[in-house]
């Protein structure tokens, strides 16, 4: 190309391919194109960038945080990188944590497909893992702080590619294992695959699906839009029915199992990785039965299908502590017999975070067990494993723990220059599971139960936090001096009655919709 008598050029450039959804590629590319380009005529590049930058911004500004002056604020951010694992920089936390909002406005907007392991920032025609979903928790990572710092419109491409994921698993389930409902695996992709792939130490797991529906639950219960549950519930209770039909009795214990499975990536040392009901899969069953029995209760249907859920519920194998006082990974007490026991999967503290099975306040034998694990784990790991220690050490209440590791996170074993989590190599699930773990140490909310700075450290003395979500459609403003609350400030969006936690204080209100209420250190008894 060669351009004279001009003082800047333009180019506008479309692209599209065939690809309409997983199961239709009859688009016509050159129209989609051309479609792009005559939308784009007329427009300046200034107008488009504006908004562009308008539409971004109206979710990016919704949030706003301040963890403390930093000395470090002024030098480079790949300098401060360098410098996190020994240098207390609060500042560099609350940019990250932004930048993993940023990232995911960037890489999951409504009509396109959901974040993927690279997000969308993918360079090579051979990229790692083939920039698809692994769904035995790298994508679910991806999705962690959505709800949280008031991106639920995020997670709709999640949704809608676990309503696709639901008609090709109906068809694996049917012909691998003659059941009803539907199942996902350990991966997925564009084309919504749903059986195993890989080798058995990576493929043969079938709650991948079931986790995902996780998901489309906290949105509901984050917004509480009876439409929306009406919509999912068939997902879910097709992803229930799937294990009804395919849960196995344990021998000697009468307890239902999945058989065959394995705790994701794990060798559990006697014989590889396969086994029957690790730890992992009867949380998340816990989780989706349950779900699944709230939703048909909410929405009033399907009685004698509630009654089937709530006896295989009652039979799911329990929690197991095991000899080194370790919350077991297995039905067997094989953890210290695991060639790795630094493995970067902690697949059986699934019920610690992002469940809510385990507790300080609620199971404090468990929680105990939990953290005796974490203790052998090690606090060093992959960079998006690294993350999810954050979380767990947080719902441990240990919000010192739970900021050493973040140093890591943010330090050059796991930052590029640009602040991309580095597995190595790069890999996105990093950052977005930072920026969940930063929000567990300020706000945690169950059912209409909120807890305000339940693991802050005490590196961040002083701050503020405005815009974050609890469930039930509550907007949340914090701010905090010498390590204590000085205020919150509600902002309902539906009326309903919530229990306000302190540590071990608390306080009960009453919420009206679109009223503001704020509290302050002295409310709580």
């Amino acid at each position: 190309m060669l351009v004279r008598g001009a003082d800047a050029v333009t180019l506008t450039i479309a692209m599209a391919t065939s690809y309409r959804r997983f199961d239709d590629v009859s688009g016509d590319p050159v129209a989609a194109t051309q479609a792009t380009l005559d939308r784009l005529r007329g427009r300046s590049f200034a107008r488009v960038a504006a908004d562009a930058t308008d539409a971004h911004r109206r979710l990016f500004r919704r949030v706003s945080i301040d963890l403390g002056r930093s000395a470090a604020a002024d030098l480079p951010t790949d300098k401060r990188i360098a410098a996190s694992p020994t240098q207390d920089d609060p500042a560099l936390a609350a940019l990250y944590f932004q930048y993993g909002r940023y990232l995911l406005i960037s890489s999951s907007r409504p009509g396109g497909q959901p974040a993927n392991l690279q997000g969308l920032w993918n360079d090579s025609l051979n990229p790692p893992w083939g920039s698809k979903y692994t769904i035995n928790v790298n994508t679910e990572m991806n999705y962690w702080p959505a709800e949280t710092t008031h991106l639920g419109e995020c997670v709709t491409p999640l949704v809608d590619m676990v309503r696709d994921l639901a008609v090709t698993g109906a068809r694996t389930a049917a012909t691998m294992y003659g059941a009803r409902g539907w199942v996902a695996h350990h991966n997925t992709d564009l084309w919504r695959a749903s059986a195993p792939i890989d080798g058995a130490q990576f493929g043969l797991w079938p709650t991948g699906g079931a986790w995902l529906c996780t998901h489309l639950w906290d949105h509901y219960d984050y917004g509480r839009d009876r439409a929306f549950l009406t919509s999912i519930y068939p997902l879910m209770a097709g992803a229930a029915r799937f294990f009804l039909d395919t849960l196995q009795p344990e021998p000697k214990t009468g307890y239902l199992v999945t058989n065959p499975s394995m705790s994701p990536e794990n060798p559990h040392g006697h014989g590889g990785t396969l086994c029957a009901g690790p730890t992992m899969d009867m949380a998340i069953l816990r989780d989706l039965f349950g779900q699944t029995i709230a939703a048909a209760q909410i929405l009033n249907v399907d009685v004698g299908f509630v009654t089937e859920l709530e006896a295989a519920r009652s039979r799911l194998a329990p929690y197991q502590v095991g000899r080194q006082g370790q919350l077991q990974e297995w039905r067997e007490d094989w953890d210290a017999d695991a060639p790795e026991q630094d493995h970067r999967h902690v697949s059986h503290l699934y019920g610690l975070y992002p469940s809510h099975q385990i507790s300080v306040e609620d199971t404090p034998d468990l929680a105990a067990a939990a953290r005796r694990t974490l203790e052998i784990r090690g606090d060093r790991a992959t960079g998006w494993a690294t993350a999810w220690r954050i979380t767990l050490w947080a719902r441990l209440r240990d919000g010192d723990h739970a900021h050493r590791i973040l140093g890591y996170l943010l330090g050059p074993d796991h930052g590029y220059p640009n602040m991309f989590d580095a597995h190595p190599p790069f890999q996105i699930d990093g950052n977005f599971g930072g920026t969940a773990g930063i929000v567990e140490m300020l706000l945690y909310s169950r059912g209409d139960v909120i807890d305000l700075l339940p693991a802050l450290p005490s590196a961040w003395p002083e701050g503020r936090v405005t815009g974050l979500r609890a469930r039930g459609r509550c907007g949340v403003d914090l701010a905090w001096r010498d390590e204590r609350l000085t205020r919150v400030t509600l902002h309902p969006d539906m009326d309903g009655q919530r229990t306000i936690r302190l540590g071990s204080r608390r306080a009960t209100v009453s919420l009206k919709a679109g009223r503001a209420l704020m509290l302050e250190d002295g409310d709580f008894a």
